[in-house]
């Protein structure tokens, strides 16, 4: 999927990459992102959002956990044991609540877990506020 981006609103051109095996879930995300004005990237695997990652070095990586192939601990682990692309953030989604794993993630350079349920999206993007990858909300409003 081609990079889009939202015309004036653009996060002063802050690369969010999306690693979603699941089209429903990544169309969504991508969705939620660009409403905030960022530049979104989606891979639909692990070897793709690798590749992805070394190419266009985003600001942010959304990255799965379970997913064919090649799980998102294993994506995280070869992206942080490389200097190009260590220093990326990486946020997981994940439908686990296993603390072993979310230890593990963290351990591996995880900057978040966040849960796939309802909340998901109010949470994804207050943890991007706080990462300084999309602007605070004005108090009283949009």
């Amino acid at each position: 999927m081609a990079a889009t981006e939202t015309g004036a609103t653009s996060q002063q051109h802050k690369t969010v990459l999306v690693v979603e095996d699941s089209p429903v879930q990544a169309f969504s995300l991508v969705h939620m992102l660009e409403k905030e004005g960022l530049t979104v990237l989606c891979a639909p695997n692990g070897p793709t959002g690798i590749s992805m990652t070394k190419e266009y070095i985003p600001d942010l990586i959304v990255l799965d956990i379970q997913m064919p192939d090649m799980d998102g601990l294993e994506v995280c682990k070869l992206l942080k044991n490389d200097p190009a692309t260590a220093n990326i953030p990486i946020i997981f989604l994940t439908s686990q609540a296993n603390p072993n794993l979310l230890e593990e993630g963290m351990r591996d350079g995880a900057v978040d877990f966040i849960p796939k349920d309802a909340f998901s999206d109010f949470v994804l993007l207050e943890t991007l506020r706080q990462l300084s990858i999309v602007k605070p909300r004005h108090p009283g409003g949009k």
